[in-house]
């Protein structure tokens, strides 16, 4: 009798340590989404920052710079639900005026130039970067909160279920290119 009782309790232990340790890694997981969604608004606040100032620098031709900071603009002012399509024609627009050779030559000859462009290239090369850490944090957490255990138990409170952020994000492929020199 004392033997069942004994292996109940460690039983009831093991499960309790068990739950313990899955909440406390869903906690983990739910503060690594918030570290990733600050990291990623910080580097879509980046980018659209440096997008407007060449827009307003008067390197690129009227047009051209009426596009990108609109949508540079747009980008910056978007509201959380229309976030991911502003930002999505926010790259659009960035492939479309620097499409041609000739708009990232400007931007390379006018004074401050390279420094810009150089800005520009970085912060379009790590907008996937973050967004891809972003998502691949939100797959793990509702991974975990599909399993039974968390279900059953509640281990995911009353948080709401964590959402990846979709946006076109392919950078223009001249300012990416290796042979641009960066």
């Amino acid at each position: 009798m004392t033997t069942t009782i004994i292996w109940v309790a460690v039983a009831i232990i093991a499960v309790g340590l068990y739950l313990s340790w899955t909440a406390g890694r869903l906690d983990r997981l739910h503060a690594r989404i918030d570290a990733a969604r600050a990291a990623l608004d910080a580097q879509l606040l980046r980018r659209a920052s440096v997008a407007q100032e060449l827009a307003t620098a008067g390197v690129l031709d009227p047009a051209a710079s009426i596009v990108l900071y609109e949508a540079a603009h747009a980008a910056r002012q978007a509201e959380v639900e229309q976030r991911e399509v502003a930002e999505s024609e926010l790259s659009q627009a960035l492939r479309a005026v620097f499409a041609e050779p000739d708009a990232v030559e400007a931007v390379r000859e006018a004074p401050g130039g390279a420094e810009a462009e150089r800005e520009l290239t970085h912060a379009v090369r790590r907008v996937p970067m973050a967004r891809r850490f972003h998502n691949d944090s939100v797959r793990a957490a509702r991974a975990l909160r599909r399993h039974l255990a968390v279900r059953w138990f509640r281990l995911a409170g009353h948080a709401p279920s964590p959402a990846t952020f979709e946006m076109d994000d392919e950078p223009p492929a001249l300012l990416t290119a290796d042979g641009s020199g960066h």
